[in-house]
């Protein structure tokens, strides 16, 4: 296989694993109390680059199906568009493992967190708590998601890459 041809299929395979992650957990993965299983492949951008669109595809079909409003579609997308290109330039900035992690980490956490309300305001009129409520509730549950979900998923992956073995 190619390595362009590879490169596009790992995008596909990560936004197919987005989905569904999404999808089996949909009713944790969506609304005030969220917590987005799918947002720990945010972490596979320390591995590969592709995960950055994968993510982003992932999230956009995510919210295709569940009926989000096409401001939340786009916008909610977008975050996690910017989250895997930060978590990626972490990556490359901080060679520890555990820095580049849990920093990698804080960008999916933070910009989910802070951003999401506003968006949900703007697109339903109402927040369910008031916004800094919203956000502490976010903060859990996306730390949930990238830290005691992400990083599993993506140790398991990384040692497969250590020892020659691809994620195709």
């Amino acid at each position: 296989m190619s390595k362009s041809t590879a490169y596009f299929v790992r995008i596909a395979l990560i936004s197919a694993m987005y989905i569904v992650l999404s999808l089996i957990t949909f009713p944790i993965a969506s609304g005030f109390i969220q917590v987005r299983i799918s947002e720990g492949l945010t972490l596979l951008a320390l591995i590969y680059s592709e995960a950055i669109f994968g993510v982003f595809f992932g999230c956009l079909i995510s919210n295709l199906i569940t009926g989000c409003v096409v401001f939340d579609i786009v916008f909610g997308s977008l975050i996690s568009l910017i989250s895997a290109i930060l978590t990626f330039l972490t990556g490359k900035i901080f060679k520890r493992n555990f820095l580049k992690t849990f920093i990698g980490g804080l960008f999916p956490v933070l910009l989910n967190a802070f951003f999401l309300p506003l968006i949900w305001y703007y697109c339903y009129g109402k927040l369910e708590v008031v916004y800094i409520v919203q956000v502490l509730i976010l903060i859990l549950g996306q730390s949930l998601s990238v830290y005691a979900v992400g990083i599993p998923i993506n140790k398991y992956i990384s040692k497969l890459k250590n020892k020659g073995i691809k994620f195709l």
